[in-house]
């Protein structure tokens, strides 16, 4: 019977911490104050959200204008069901707004009951959030507006109290995982703790994990090989920087190890050892924690240093 793939959801996600030029720093701040910025070219466009280069000529441009708070669809996309951290958690739709006295359209949500009642053309509004901190956020949706097109407000000096100088944008992304046929069953058999591989059948070369072709050949790989549980280490690196959410204390050392038997090398943490001893051709064995689907890290095993020789080919 053939070996049930594996699924998993998960989740990549991570704060992203840039500083502002004054461009984005003058346009952050203006949400704040319900004001919104565009910056001009020197061909007389205006680009809203601003930017600090010319996408055209790659002139730097630095002229700010206001422009209007309301403005129109320029084209949309219903979202039937939103999902975590969208602008609204009811059914709305995704629209590309020029605002009045602009030349370019920002992307934002709108608020609609329905996808009936929004068209290409429509007139909006910023609808602004209750509590404004100078992000994207200030603005919470766009609403429909029955009012006359506007204009460009006019030239703005960018000047503003206490300006916001930095921000931290959450990037997060959800997605199920399938590892396929190949890596379903080395997974599988860590959790009985042995490592397995696949060897290719033209250059017999075995890869750990396996990816169910050999990259080298290009050819299917399907017999499968147990390797290790022993290894060398072939090249390592000291991690300085606390990752976020890992209880791990820097320094520490990540390092690739060459498993017996295997002709690529899997990379896993070094512990056992001060992290200034780790060495290129340190011999290493697996560590399991009780229930643990994985080694938790490896630790040296005593034996003498292997030849670098022996590991060449694969630092």
């Amino acid at each position: 019977m053939p070996t049930e793939v594996l699924r998993a959801p998960l989740v990549v996600e991570f704060p992203f911490t840039r500083s502002l030029g004054p461009v984005q720093s003058a346009f952050l701040t203006g949400l704040r104050e319900r004001t919104v910025l565009g910056v001009k070219t020197k061909d007389g466009r205006t680009l809203v959200p601003p930017v600090e280069y010319d996408p055209v000529t790659a002139d730097e441009i630095r002229d700010l204008v206001e422009v209007g708070a309301t403005g129109t669809v320029t084209t949309w996309a219903w979202n039937h069901e939103p999902r975590r951290g969208q602008p609204l958690d009811t059914p709305f739709a995704w629209v590309l707004v020029r605002l009045d006295g602009a030349d370019t359209a920002l992307l934002h949500a709108l608020d609609a009951p329905g996808p009936d009642e929004v068209r290409t053309g429509m007139r909006v509004r910023i609808r602004w959030a209750a509590e404004r901190t100078g992000a994207i956020t200030d603005i919470a949706c766009f609403e429909a507006y029955e009012g006359a097109v506007g204009g460009e407000v006019g030239p703005h000096d960018g000047e503003f109290s206490d300006l916001v100088t930095g921000i931290v944008a959450h990037a997060r992304l959800d997605y199920t995982y399938a590892p396929g046929r190949a890596q379903t069953a080395y997974i599988n058999a860590l959790s009985d703790q042995k490592t397995v591989g696949e060897r290719c059948p033209s250059c017999h070369k075995v890869y750990v994990p396996p990816r169910g072709a050999c990259p080298t050949c290009g050819v299917a790989t399907t017999e499968r090989v147990e390797v290790g549980p022993r290894g060398t280490v072939t090249t390592y690196c000291i991690v300085n920087i606390k990752a976020k959410n890992l209880d791990i204390e820097v320094p520490y050392v990540y390092a690739h190890i060459a498993l017996d038997g295997a002709d690529l090398a899997l990379h896993a943490r070094i512990a056992g050892i001060p992290y200034d001893q780790v060495r290129m051709g340190l011999r290493v064995e697996p560590v399991w924690t009780e229930g643990g689907r994985f080694p938790d890290h490896y630790r040296p095993t005593g034996e003498p240093d292997a030849a670098y020789d022996t590991y060449k080919e694969l630092v």
